[in-house]
């Protein structure tokens, strides 16, 4: 089988993700839900002459060696695909994720317009958290291309592998891959602030060297972008101090209180209309009060100063998903699974309490939807794709 041929049909069908596993046939996931196609069960041979020809030699040798690797590959003009290739109990494998060459707008993705402010700030940290495959590259992307066309700054991603590929428009952009360009965050982040950055993008803060020097720079006058594998604002900032020490974590406590200017904490939701998913997004905003809760470590407070804090722009998930329920864009059925599925929760107790407010509130008027739903591509009735 063709890697290019496979590729060009996940992106034919819209596909988020393409699976390459020996024993099975090359799986898709579409609109979050994955499919198999109608191909025969792929070989570890196979596999291994699919991912070698998107591969250079370095790459094939890291691969060899340390039996895993991440890179990026361009497809035409059209998308790149992040690869993580890897090997299982039966032999090579790989995991391709569709990235658009294209930027997406922050209008296209119908963004909070507080991402916009959070965007054009001088200085400070903000952070997109959320779980894996929510949507937060795409986000971070969206506001990275905001400040490019309006602002004339000069950012710095240190990425692994470099995802979304800006190119510089008013602002002056320098992409920095794991690997290829620089050997760690850690090292990146400290050779960054002899770069005259105006803003950094941090592509995942994974450890207390990262962290803390992510940290260090917004203290220092630069605008940094971090994302992070939490579930909530709270859990965020539990998340960054828990990473300290204990004897540091009163530091770190006063530096998050003095640097933080927002959390975006987000995931995807099946629309209503099976036409694809729509992202609901948690905003904590630094606003004074927030920090004064971080600095005396009253974390717990944060959720109800975001229950009250509409006017700065701060919105609760179970708000978000309230707005979307009410709108018809999601059903029932995916708001309880969402807001059940949020970590804390008690038996769909944020559920009850949005069924509630539903019923409190003036219900807006069903907006116009087309009835007749696009069927994929080569999608046949049994939920598998002809290939």
């Amino acid at each position: 089988m063709d890697i290019t041929q496979l590729l060009a049909f996940a992106m034919q069908n819209k596909a988020s993700d393409v699976h390459l596993s020996a024993s099975n046939p090359p799986v898709i996931r579409v609109s979050g839900q994955l499919k198999r196609l109608k191909a025969e069960p792929l070989t570890d041979e196979g596999i291994r002459q699919m991912i070698y020809s998107i591969m250079t030699e370095e790459q094939r040798a890291v691969f060899e060696r340390d039996m895993e690797i991440d890179y990026a590959i361009a497809f035409g003009e059209k998308a790149r695909f992040r690869v993580n290739a890897f090997h299982n109990r039966q032999g090579a494998a790989a995991v391709l994720r569709s990235i658009p060459s294209v930027v997406p707008t922050m209008e296209q993705l119908d963004l909070p317009t507080i991402l916009q402010r959070f965007a054009e700030l001088e200085k400070g940290i903000v952070l997109v958290t959320g779980p894996t495959g929510s949507g937060k590259s795409t986000t971070l992307a969206a506001m990275i291309n905001h400040i490019n066309e309006n602002l004339t700054k000069h950012i710095l991603t240190i990425e692994d592998p470099v995802e979304f590929y800006h190119t510089s428009k008013k602002s002056l952009v320098n992409h920095r891959e794991l690997g290829t360009d620089t050997k760690s965050f850690p090292r990146a982040l400290k050779s960054a602030l002899r770069e005259d950055p105006d803003v950094i993008l941090v592509g995942e803060m994974r450890d207390y060297e990262t962290i803390s020097l992510a940290l260090t720079a917004a203290e220092t006058g630069h605008l940094v972008f971090g994302t992070l594998h939490s579930n909530s604002a709270n859990k965020t900032i539990d998340r960054i101090i828990d990473v300290f020490p204990t004897g540091d974590k009163e530091m770190v406590r006063a530096m998050l209180s003095s640097s933080l200017q927002g959390v975006v904490s987000q995931t995807l939701l099946k629309r209503a209309d099976g036409s694809g998913r729509v992202g609901a997004y948690e905003i904590l905003v630094g606003t004074n009060a927030v920090r004064n809760l971080i600095r005396e470590n009253k974390i717990s407070q944060i959720y109800s100063m975001m229950q009250t804090g509409l006017r700065y722009g701060m919105m609760t998930m179970e708000d978000a998903v309230q707005n979307l329920l009410t709108r018809n864009v999601i059903n029932e059925e995916e708001s309880k699974r969402v807001l059940s599925k949020a970590e804390g929760d008690e038996e769909g107790e944020n559920y009850t309490r949005l069924e509630k407010n539903r019923r409190d509130k003036t219900v807006v008027k069903d907006v116009e939807r087309t009835s007749d739903k696009q069927k994929a591509v080569g999608a046949t009735d049994d939920g598998g794709y002809a290939f």
